[in-house]
């Protein structure tokens, strides 16, 4: 799995930090403030990735999925205060109860210390990243970003979404890699495609949230992974580690 890579990519939301769930929870108190009927986790999940997906070529997908929600529930707001509206609810949540998958902040540690060059390419928005860098205490306490990660993209670095390869590619471009000298940790199917578009070994590490897709995302991944715990294991027992250290 790590032999001859020198880069590890991890997706953010759903890969290395438990958020996809408060996500749904952010959207269905924005519904809600619409004056949306109520609908069930996977509903808001579902309806969510299916615009984004829609909207993946477009400059701001999440504008076009707010003007989404203002046509569906024939909000008077603009897709623009809704859009807003949105980030205001999700501050507390970024702020206070994202945290690190359990043990991932181990991978992480293990990963660097032996050398390998640590890339976060996710579709996560650069205001809510800055949360995470700079105020998130469960992360900054356990595993700082800026002080493991040697490069991180977020949405405005591409005009493209997933499972559009184009972040991959500002990788593989920006550190003049070779795909087979990466590997990228996804929990997500679009999140698989991307770096599989790209050329790049895909690792899918699991989230209930993406169980839906999980009969092809088994399909497409090179490897998977139930937890960070047998990850990290199977770092070990690879023996690459080992020998570089």
């Amino acid at each position: 799995m790590l032999a001859n890579k020198k880069i590890v990519i991890f997706d953010m939301d759903g890969t290395l930090i438990d958020s996809v769930g408060i996500w749904n929870e952010v959207d269905r108190k924005l519904s809600e403030r619409l004056g949306g009927r109520p609908l069930s986790e996977e509903q808001l999940q579902t309806r969510r990735e299916r615009m984004l997906r829609k909207f993946s070529g477009r400059e701001n997908p999440y504008l076009e999925y707010c003007g989404f929600l203002k046509s569906e529930y024939g909000s008077p707001l603009s897709a623009e205060q809704i859009y807003r509206m949105r980030y205001e609810i999700s501050s507390d949540f970024l702020k206070n109860t994202v945290d690190y998958k359990e043990n991932a902040e181990q991978v992480i540690r293990l990963l660097k210390n032996a050398g390998f060059t640590l890339v976060i390419a996710s579709a996560t928005r650069k205001q809510s990243m800055d949360v995470y860098r700079l105020q998130n205490q469960n992360i900054m306490r356990k595993a700082m970003l800026d002080q493991y990660f040697t490069r991180i993209y977020t949405k405005e670095d591409v005009r493209k979404m997933k499972p559009d390869p184009e972040i991959y590619l500002r990788v593989l471009q920006d550190f003049c890699a070779a795909p087979e000298a990466c590997i990228a940790f996804e929990d997500s199917l679009i999140g698989l495609e991307a770096a599989k578009n790209a050329g790049i070994d895909a690792a899918a590490m699991y989230d209930r949230h993406s169980d839906p897709e999980r009969g092809q995302i088994e399909r497409i991944s090179d490897y998977r992974f139930e937890n960070y715990s047998e990850l990290y294991h199977a770092i070990l027992k690879e023996g690459i580690i080992a020998s570089a250290l």
